[in-house]
C-alpha cells in the first residue's frame, strides 16, 4: 500500500504541475532558491514533479513493478512508514551531489523521481539478481541490466549534453544498495549465492 500511496501522490502532484507552471517552478530543484531563499524543501519536492507524461509514466511504471516487491521485503524490518521514509530519503540523497555541484548555477534545474526509483530498483536487484527486467519488451537479467545501467549513467554523467540527471541515478542506485545492506547485512551473502547460481 505504501508504494501505491507514493505513486498516487506523485501522479497527482505531477499532473497538477503539468498545467500550472508556477507550481512546477516552485517545486523543482533550482539551486538559487535553496541557497538564497532557504527553500530546502525543494530537495524533496523535485521528486514529485516531472517534465512530461512520458517521464512520469516511465518512473511510475518502474516504481509500481519493483516497489511492491521491495516494500514487502522492507516492511518486516522497518514497517510501511519506514519504507516511505526510505523512498523520501532516497530522493534527498540522490539529489545532494547535484545540488552541491550546481549550487552557483542559476540556469540549472532538475526534477523527477528517477533517483528514488533507482534506489528501489537496485534494492530489488540486490536480492533478485537473475530476475528478468523487460527493457523495451526485451527480457534482460537484472544483474546485466544493473551493469549496463551503471556504465551508461557514468558515461553520460561525464559526457553531459542532455537534460537527464544521470548523477541522481547513480547516487540513488548506490543508496538503495547501501540501505538494504545496512538494514539486513545477510543480503550480501544471499546476493553472492544467487549470483553464482543463476539457474536456482
Amino acid at each position: 500500500m505504501a508504494t501505491l500511496a507514493i505513486l498516487a501522490v506523485t501522479v497527482l502532484v505531477s499532473w497538477r504541475a503539468f498545467g500550472d507552471r508556477r507550481l512546477l517552478d516552485r517545486l523543482l530543484l533550482w539551486p538559487p532558491a535553496i541557497d538564497r531563499q532557504r527553500q530546502y524543501e525543494r530537495l524533496l519536492t523535485h521528486g514529485f514533479v516531472h517534465a512530461d507524461w512520458q517521464h512520469l509514466l516511465f518512473n511510475m511504471i518502474t516504481l509500481y513493478f519493483f516497489g511492491r516487491h521491495v516494500e514487502r521485503m522492507f516492511v518486516p524490518y522497518i514497517g510501511a512508514l519506514g519504507f516511505v521514509l526510505f523512498y523520501l530519503s532516497a530522493i534527498l540523497v540522490a539529489i545532494l551531489p547535484t545540488w552541491l555541484r550546481h549550487r552557483n548555477d542559476p540556469g540549472y534545474r532538475s526534477l523527477g523521481a528517477s533517483g528514488a526509483v533507482s534506489a528501489v530498483l537496485f534494492a530489488f536487484i540486490l536480492v533478485q539478481p537473475w530476475a528478468l527486467i523487460f527493457v523495451f519488451f526485451i527480457p534482460v537479467p537484472a544483474i546485466v541490466y544493473a551493469v549496463l545501467y551503471i556504465g551508461y549513467s557514468i558515461w553520460m554523467d561525464r559526457r553531459g549534453g542532455d537534460s537527464v540527471n544521470h548523477s541522481a541515478h547513480l547516487w540513488g542506485a548506490g543508496y538503495g544498495v547501501l540501505f538494504t545492506v545496512i538494514m539486513e547485512p545477510r543480503v550480501v551473502g544471499t546476493f553472492a549465492a544467487r549470483l553464482l547460481s543463476p539457474m536456482s
